[in-house]
Formats: C-alpha cells, structure tokens, sequence
C-alpha cells in the first residue's frame, strides 16, 4: 500500500471510531469492515480489477461527516426533471422526509433505524464496500408486494460542498421485489463541489418480477463516485439497468448481477460522456448460475478532451448453467486525440451448451458524414452534435421507460451544450 493510500484509509479509520457508538446495525459487521481496511487499504492499481482506475486522488482528499443541512437545497432541486413521479430524497447521504413522498404499493424503511446490511454485498472482495459497511449512516431500503406494478419511482441524492469541508457520505440502499411485482426506479445523482459518493444497492428480483433500473450520473466536476450494485434476479425474473456517466472528476459504477433461477434475464447497459481530465470505469460482473438464462451489455463511450473511459466486462458461466445466452460490447468514440478508452471483457464458461461473445470498436467521427452535413448548410457544432448523439441513440433506445429515457435524452443535450459553449 502506498503512503498516500495508508494516509487515507487512517483518515476513514479514524473517522469510524468517532462514529461507531451513534451508526447503525450490527457492530460486528462493521468492525470486520474496518479490520479488512486496515490490514488491505484501499484497492490499488496493482490489483485486476483496479488497473484502470487510481483512487489516488480520492485517498489524497481530507474528508468530514456531512453536517445537519437546515436549507431546502433549492439551487440542486432546481435541476431536477420535472416528472410527475414521487420521489426518495437524500441529502448528504441522509433521508429528507420533508422533500420526499413515498409512493402507494411501495414499502420504504430508513437504513438509518433498521441497519439491514443484507445479504448479497461481498466487502472481503470489494474493499470500497467495506468502506460503505464500516461508515453507512442511511439509505433506502424499498419493497414491492408480490404482482403489484409499482411504476415510477425516484431515488435522489444530492450534495453540496458545506463551507469548504470535504463531505463524503456512503449510502446504503436495498430494493426487494415479491413475486411477480414491477418497479421502474429512476436513480439521480447531481451535486455541487468536492465530496464522495460511494452507494452500495441491493436488488433482489423474485420469481417473475421485473426490476428497470435507470441511474444518472451526473455529480460535480470535482465530485468521486464509486458505487456498487449487487442484483440476484429468480427464474422468470428480469433485471434491466442502464447507467448514464457524465459527471465526477473520477467516477466508477460497479455491477454485479447473478442469475440464480431458470430463464432469468439480466440487460446491463451504459454510455459515459467525458470531457477534460475525467476518469469513469464502468465494471461488470454476470454470473449464470442457472440454465436458460440470458444477459446483455452495451456501452458506449464518447470521450473529450484528455478523458478516460473504462469497460470491464466479465461473464462467468457455471457448469450446470446449460443453454447461456451471453453478449457485451463495447463502442468508443472519441472527440480527442488525447481522449483514452480501456477496454477488458471476460469469459470464463464451464458449461459446454452455451452461446456468449463480445466485441470492442473505437473510432473517431466520420469525416465523410460530417462533411456530408456541413456541405447541407449545417454549423459544425451542430454537425457533430448530431453525429455524437445519433452514436449513443441505439444506447438509449435500450430505455424503454418514455419519461425515464426523456429524463436520459434531456441530460446528453445539456452535456453537450456545456461543452459546446
């Protein structure tokens, strides 16, 4: 571990024994969280999974406990889509009931009075989840009755830099759906400043039950992102995500879905528009743990100015998992010579009656369309503009939710007007 990495896990240690009197759920739990991180630290460049992606920046920052927000964050409400939907809000990691209205069909508890950890998060395997277990305050821990369809709802976190105090807060939510149930759940991340948001998520999809899960990402500039998901979706069920990256100086969204039943079915897809120095990764793990299952991936990057996308695709195929269906791809297009993309997918498959592939393509917009275009009397800002959004359209397509994938459609164009002007 390098002095810069020690230097910020002591900081988070430290910051665990001033708490862990006042924090939920069990405390053994979080004191084999905080062991785990004092012996290993936090993940290094050194390590597979982490190649790609230097936490550097983030162990080098000073962070505090968010403090009591006694505004109504106007300024960030403000930049909220406008939906006729109700919503979960999180301020600094903390629930705010006063800016929230749960929705009829929907059970919602506080992590903050039930510390549930759940079953499915792994902190002996991914040491930023152990530092979510060790310093988790709140969350939302959702739940849909069996064949109820629930439709849309939003979960919402917003920050703010307090001050000039470097904030960071690590959520703790669960979604769990009975037996036939249906929820559409709109995941909004936007900030102001310099803090970390590091999320952890359950998703347990039951028998037949259906899970669309749809996040943006869009937090400060000078923001760190890194969350993780774990999904385990039942024979029938189906698990539908997709992420889109636009903010944070360094951002990293980590997925993990199992298939533990029959004819299961899991869409993880993505696109992430970068500009400047930023840095996201998205990795994913899908794990086929039984037959007649079926998962797909798709992200696309576009990447500006002296950015970095990441994909880490990994597919893994048990042995009794006969009859997998499994395809990734990656697609990059990059607006900069500067602009880097890191591509790594994965196979490893013990079943012999199997059907997955993955493919990777990277280029840079094409000079005979944008000339086509320009030469029809079209600005070239709005030439590419054009060519970069006709790219991530098969992306979003994928969202099959109208308002949810308007909500995605409105975002691109204000990212590419910010970065026009």
């Amino acid at each position: 571990m390098t002095a810069a990495m020690q230097t910020g896990v002591s900081a988070f240690l430290a910051r665990f024994e001033g708490l862990r009197a006042q924090l939920p759920g069990d405390p053994a739990v979080r004191a084999a969280a905080a062991e785990l991180l004092r012996d290993a630290g936090l993940p290094g460049r050194r390590e597979e999974a982490w190649k790609y992606t230097n936490l550097r920046q983030l162990a080098e920052a000073t962070f505090h406990e968010p403090l009591t927000r006694l505004d109504d964050c106007d300024a960030l409400l403000a930049r909220l889509p406008r939906l006729d939907a109700p919503r979960l809000v999180f301020v600094d990691g903390r629930f705010r009931a006063d800016l929230s209205e749960v929705p009829d069909g929907v059970s919602f508890e506080q992590f903050a009075h039930t510390g549930d950890f759940g079953t499915l998060a792994r902190p002996e395997r991914e040491r930023m989840v152990a530092l979510n277990t060790m310093l988790a305050e709140d969350g939302a821990s959702i739940a849909v009755a069996e064949d109820v369809d629930a439709g849309l709802l939003q979960l919402i976190s917003l920050a703010s830099e307090i001050a000039g105090r470097t904030i960071a807060f690590h959520p703790r939510h669960a979604v769990r759906l009975a037996r036939g149930a249906r929820l559409t759940l709109l995941e909004i991340s936007l900030g102001t400043g310099v803090y970390l948001h590091n999320p952890v998520s359950e998703l347990h999809v039951a028998e037949d039950a259906t899970l669309v899960h749809v996040r943006l990402q869009d937090e400060s500039r000078g923001a760190f992102h890194v969350s993780t998901a774990y999904a385990e979706v039942a024979a029938g069920g189906t698990y539908d995500s997709f992420m889109l990256s636009l903010g944070a100086r360094l951002a990293r969204s980590e997925l993990h879905a199992r298939l533990a039943g029959a004819g299961a079915a899991v869409h993880m897809n993505g696109a992430q528009l970068l500009s400047g120095n930023q840095v996201a990764d998205i990795t994913t793990v899908v794990r086929h743990d039984a037959p007649g299952c079926a998962s797909r991936q798709t992200v696309k990057n576009v990447l500006a100015g002296r950015s970095r996308g990441v994909f880490q695709g990994r597919i893994e195929v048990a042995r009794g998992a006969q009859k997998t269906d499994g395809y990734q791809m990656n697609q990059a297009l990059l607006l900069s010579p500067e602009a880097e993309i890191d591509c790594k997918p994965e196979l490893e498959i013990f079943a012999d009656d199997v059907k997955c592939s993955h493919g990777a393509t990277v280029g840079e917009l094409d000079a005979d369309q944008l000339f086509y275009l320009r030469s029809r009397g079209v600005p070239e800002a709005e030439a590419r503009a054009m060519l970069v959004r006709a790219f991530l359209a098969e992306a979003l397509d994928a969202v099959a939710h109208v308002a949810a994938r308007e909500v995605l459609e409105r975002a691109v164009s204000a990212w590419w007007e910010r970065e026009a002007a």
